[in-house]
Order: C-alpha cells, then sequence, then structure tokens
C-alpha cells in the first residue's frame, strides 16, 4: 500500500542512547546528518537545519547545552498567530494567589484521577510554587492527573525545564528528538523548549508528580569523598534516537510563557525532526538503578546523600532544587535512630512518594500523596516511627518494596488556593506529632 505524506510516521517506538550529558548524534533517514559541519549550504533531503540552545552561547564548554536538529520545517513555521489559552490549574512563580493557611507541615492525599477526558495538559494541578520564572529561579510543583492522550496537540515550556515521575500508570512522550517511554519507577526529563506531546500507553490513566525548574538545568551531583562510582551513573541515562513525524493535517501548538499558555493553529506536525547531534536533548532514567551509600557503623548522613539530580544556584553548595530518591536500601548502623531525625533547616522539601510506605511516616503517608515540609518550619518522624526506632532490636535490615523522593530547594513553597482548599488535604496532619509524650527523668540516664 502507499502511504502518502498525510499517513507517514516514522520509527514511532522508543529506541534510546545511554549517557548523561553526551555529545549524541542519531538520524532516522542514512546520511541526514551532515558531516563535519552543522549547517551545510543545502541539507540532505531538503531539511533544514536549526539549533536549539539551552545555555548562552558563550557558556563555558563544560555547561554548554546545545543541539542541532534537521527537521522537515524549521520552528518558525510551526506556529501561528498565538491566543491565551486557559491554563486551568496550572500556575507559576510568582504565584499571586494566596492560600490563607497558616505556617506549618502540610500533607495531602493523592488526588483521584478524574474521570473527565483530561490531558497531561488540562490535568495539571499545580500545589507549590517558589522563586520567578523572569528571574530565572525556583521551581513548581504540581500533579498531573491524565486520562486521554494529546492528538494532533504539541507543548513546549519556555519557563521551565520539566522533571516528570510517574506514580500511576505509563507515559509516551512523543518529542521531536524521539520518543521516550517512563512508568512508574522512571522519571523523565524534558528540557526547556523541547516539543512534545503526551500520550497514554495502553490508554490506561496515570497520575505523575512534575516539577518545573526555572533555573539552571539539572545535571549529576559531585561525589566528592565517594569517588567515581554509586548514585547515579551517567550510563544509565537514556536519550531517545531520532524519530520524525511527516504528517499534514491540522494541529494545535500549545507554548508556555511568561506563566500563561499559548496556542496556535498550524497545518503540519513540528515533531519533523529526522536528524541531529549534540547534548540538549529529552531523556529518561530508571530509579531502580539508584546506587544508594549510607552509614556503616553509627549515625545517621544528611540525606543529600541521595541526591540524583542536582539544578545549581549562583551560589556554590546551595542547590535550585535537588531531586532526592529514598529507595530501596538496607539500615544497619549500630547504636543509632535510624529513620530521619527531628530537623529544622534552610531548604524546603516537597516530597511524594511512588510505592510502598516510607520509613518515618508509617501511616497516613501513601502512593500518589505528598507533603511539604518548608524552610525553618520542623519536621520529623511520628510518633510511631519514633518508638518504633527506639525500641525494636537494632538487626541489620532491608527497607523493600519503597520509593520516595523530595524536590528540595532553597526557596520557600508557597501554596497554590487550589491544593489548599482540595478536600485531599489532611487538616490534621500534625496532631501525627501528639503522641511524642515527654520522657524526660533527671534521676535517670
Amino acid at each position: 500500500m502507499d502511504i502518502t505524506p498525510q499517513q507517514t510516521l516514522v520509527a514511532a517506538n522508543a529506541g534510546y542512547m545511554s549517557g548523561f550529558g553526551n555529545g549524541f548524534e542519531t538520524e532516522a533517514l542514512p546520511g541526514a546528518l551532515p558531516v563535519g559541519r552543522n549547517s551545510p549550504q543545502r541539507c540532505a533531503y531538503g531539511l533544514y537545519a536549526e539549533q536549539l540552545s539551552g545555555s548562552p552561547f558563550t557558556a563555558p564548554r563544560a555547561s554548554n547545552a546545545r543541539s542541532w536538529l534537521y527537521r522537515i520545517r524549521p520552528t518558525v513555521a510551526h506556529i501561528g498567530r498565538f491566543a491565551p489559552r486557559d491554563a486551568g490549574l496550572w500556575r507559576s512563580a510568582p504565584c499571586a494567589e494566596e492560600s490563607g493557611l497558616p505556617i506549618q507541615p502540610l500533607r495531602w492525599d493523592p488526588l483521584p484521577i478524574p474521570e473527565a477526558g483530561e490531558t497531561f495538559l488540562t490535568g495539571m494541578r499545580t500545589i507549590t510554587t517558589c522563586g520567578d520564572i523572569s528571574g530565572q529561579t525556583g521551581m513548581a510543583a504540581s500533579i498531573a492527573l491524565v486520562t486521554r492522550s494529546m492528538v494532533d496537540e504539541t507543548f513546549w515550556n519556555s519557563d521551565a525545564e520539566m522533571l516528570v515521575i510517574p506514580q500511576q500508570g505509563a507515559l509516551r512522550f512523543r518529542t521531536e528528538f524521539g520518543v521516550i517511554d517512563a512508568a512508574p519507577g522512571e522519571v523523565a526529563v524534558m528540557p526547556r523548549g523541547a516539543k512534545f506531546r503526551v500520550e497514554l500507553i495502553h490508554d490506561e490513566p496515570a497520575r505523575a508528580y512534575v516539577c518545573e525548574n526555572y533555573g539552571g538545568a539539572f545535571t549529576l551531583p559531585e561525589r566528592g569523598p565517594i569517588g567515581a562510582n554509586c548514585l547515579a551513573n551517567q550510563r544509565d541515562f537514556l536519550s531517545p534516537v531520532a524519530a520524525y513525524e511527516d504528517v499534514e493535517r491540522p494541529q494545535l501548538v500549545v507554548v508556555k510563557w511568561g506563566g500563561q499558555l499559548w496556542q496556535a493553529e498550524i497545518g503540519h506536525s513540528p515533531l519533523d525532526v529526522v536528524a541531529w547531534h549534540g547534548n540538549y536533548a529529552p531523556y529518561k532514567y530508571d530509579l531502580s538503578r539508584f546506587s544508594p551509600v549510607g552509614p556503616l557503623l553509627f549515625d545517621h548522613a544528611d540525606p543529600s546523600i541521595f541526591t540524583v539530580m542536582t539544578a545549581p544556584s549562583e551560589t556554590p553548595g546551595t542547590a535550585n532544587i535537588d531531586f532526592v530518591l529514598f529507595p530501596e536500601r538496607w539500615m544497619v548502623a549500630e547504636n543509632t535512630f535510624r529513620p530521619p531525625w527531628y530537623h529544622m533547616n534552610l531548604m524546603s522539601e516537597f516530597m511524594g512518594l511512588i510505592l510502598g510506605q516510607y520509613d518515618a511516616k508509617p501511616q497516613g503517608f501513601v502512593p500518589g500523596g505528598f507533603s511539604l515540609h518548608n524552610c525553618m518550619l520542623p519536621h520529623g518522624p511520628d510518633a510511631e516511627a519514633f518508638e518504633k526506632a527506639s525500641t525494636i532490636e537494632l538487626a541489620p535490615h532491608k527497607l523493600a518494596n519503597t520509593m520516595a523522593f523530595m524536590l528540595e530547594t532553597r526557596l520557600p513553597q508557597r501554596v497554590t488556593a487550589y491544593a489548599a482548599g482540595v478536600a485531599q488535604r489532611q487538616p490534621d496532619y500534625e496532631a501525627c506529632w501528639s503522641g511524642l509524650l515527654k520522657k524526660f527523668d533527671p534521676t535517670r540516664r
């Protein structure tokens, strides 16, 4: 059967190249990539050359991020007359809404997946924001509730890099660089400015945590005295091989810019990159490949040892965002209170649970739920976790079937009006510490 341009879809399934921040090259048609140059007078197959830069042109080589894309039409032909689009419950910093909540630790049950058809865009529910998108600092934490695929619709985020953490159901990201599939236990990162469409796999509804990073792009943390191995290894990060759509039918392009959604109608698919090379591209990571390190004799290490990726700020050692993972691991420290200790700290913590049970909160914190412990507000194990950890016989113990994460930022996170008023917010969360009784006895050591 002859295939018309309106039907053409090349290399629709996911395929990957490994390495974090590598200089990749990939082509869906042989010879589509020019050799020895980026912008020849005439590109093969009648393609257009276009550069996508994720850093200033003059950024140092180690932090310079860009890719060259060889596409059927340049992006200037993938836009039309933009009109504002209702952002729904999606919010950006600085968020003008005031939740009216008093300062306190907060926790929510999972947001239910709605029956009505919601795409990745319309199903976005922002929980917290901090910083300022115009100042390229801070972040937003949202929940995406997805019940239908985006069809003939493409999106790019000009405000932020997007870290997507599926918790229920798998998502397919059809990007201009290729196809990425991400299931619970994996994460996907869409660079700022990269075009993509989100589809459901097997039409199963999905729920995902979403972090918009307004600042410098995520990178891998320095290991310091740990040395060359463990934590997240470069080889386990996967970027897609080239795949393109040659589709000539009406499409909707949606862009997030300045905290506002904008849309335009065009007559063809913008996911038309036949070949690309460079180090600025979407990627995925299997969280089960994170190799944790920890104390082997006594005491408790800071949670920073669980950092998977970090988005730096202008202050060395102070992250705009740390993406921290609490996976399966062995607990072996002697004469040590093993759960996270009681603390107040400068960073603010948005936490989610992908699966299982979190050791510091055995009750009330369930998969799909999330919590906020803001900067310089106290938090720590609930009364049940404290009592158990203080009295249990300290044999080696494996925390199994668990996966929690934390988005930690230097900035205070503001709760949106939606998150403050939603029925899933636990109004009595602070009661989990009410059972912490006075045990002080000056006559007994």
